[in-house]
């Protein structure tokens, strides 16, 4: 009987002294009430009554939710402010022998630090300077928690929240802000619009006056190749008109040494040539009309025809 009783115990001890370790912990393992050894990850053996397991932990990296804490910030506005955690275990034995109730003793840190750094901003600077809280605060506790053996890989602040007070005293502030905003780009807006009006109407001006200048200009050059070509045309009519003349009174002087009759006809073509020098004069506003009785035109044509006769004796 008593043989079973030992074989019972022996086997029993031998299952109790056997540890299995998982992967991603750590256990601390004390002999007699002090500190032995760590155990790593996979079976491990035990001596019953002797050595006990103390402490097993993760080593893994752990999220710390931090509640809503109250804070005062620097200009006495109150807020509530809360975060969120990351941190995990380096050294197993700093955790376990350096702090009692590691987790604890990290979230009091931690709504310190925050109440330290809150108080250090205004208000408008816990909005706008959220990254660089979140940067002092992870130096801070990392410094803080290094004697526990704890790594603090980041912290992230979720919400800041004033009062309803506070609240609402930035809602009228937002709201006159945007008024304000609203006015000076209407204010902008109609300056803008004014100043490209005016501008417009300046443009306009200038382009009408450059127009009429040019139309001006160009008006002046096609007069004057109007003219130029006026002028050419009558010189070169004139030119033809003596050219003509030229020819018709060397074509008469060839008539006139070649057939003795052809200086009758002449005679009375020079006769109604002064006649119709008479009609042109006629026409004429500032001469004066001379009226010839029609039985009387032979009777004239003879005396011009005398007049011619007594020129070219002359002549």
């Amino acid at each position: 009987m008593w043989e079973w009783i030992i074989g019972l115990l022996i086997v029993g001890g031998g299952v109790s002294s056997v540890k299995i370790i998982q992967q991603g912990n750590e256990a601390l393992v004390e002999r007699l009430g002090v500190y032995d050894r760590k155990l790593v990850p996979g079976p491990k053996f035990v001596i019953p009554i002797i050595e006990r397991v103390a402490f097993q932990e993760t080593i893994r990296e752990k999220v710390l939710d931090i509640p809503p804490q109250p804070c005062i910030t620097r200009d006495n506005v109150s807020i509530t402010v809360d975060a969120v955690v990351y941190w995990r275990i380096v050294d197993m034995e700093k955790a376990y022998y350096k702090v009692q109730n590691l987790q604890n003793a990290m979230v009091n840190l931690v709504l310190t630090q925050i109440r330290a750094e809150m108080g250090k901003l205004e208000l408008d600077e816990t909005f706008t300077a959220r990254s660089q809280i979140n940067e002092l605060l992870l130096r801070d506790l990392d410094i803080a928690t290094d004697p526990w053996g704890v790594k603090v890989t980041r912290v992230e602040l979720r919400d800041i929240i004033p009062s309803q007070a506070v609240q609402e005293s930035m809602e009228l502030q937002m709201s006159a802000e945007r008024r304000k905003r609203a006015a000076i780009l209407t204010s902008e807006g109609d300056r803008e619009s004014a100043i490209n009006s005016a501008r417009g109407k300046a443009e306009a001006q200038i382009l009408d006056a450059e127009a009429r200048q040019k139309a001006v200009v160009l008006q002046a050059e096609a007069e004057q190749k109007a003219a130029i070509l006026h002028a050419q045309a009558e010189r070169q009519s004139q030119v033809l008109k003596a050219q003509a003349t030229a020819e018709a009174i060397q074509i008469v002087q060839q008539a006139l040494a070649s057939d003795p009759k052809a200086a009758e006809a002449g005679k009375v073509l020079l006769a109604l040539s002064y006649l119709d020098m008479g009609a042109t004069i006629g026409k004429s506003d500032s001469s004066k009309v001379m009226f010839m009785d029609p039985h009387s035109i032979p009777a004239t044509i003879q005396s011009m025809l005398s007049m011619v006769d007594s020129n070219q004796n002359g002549v």
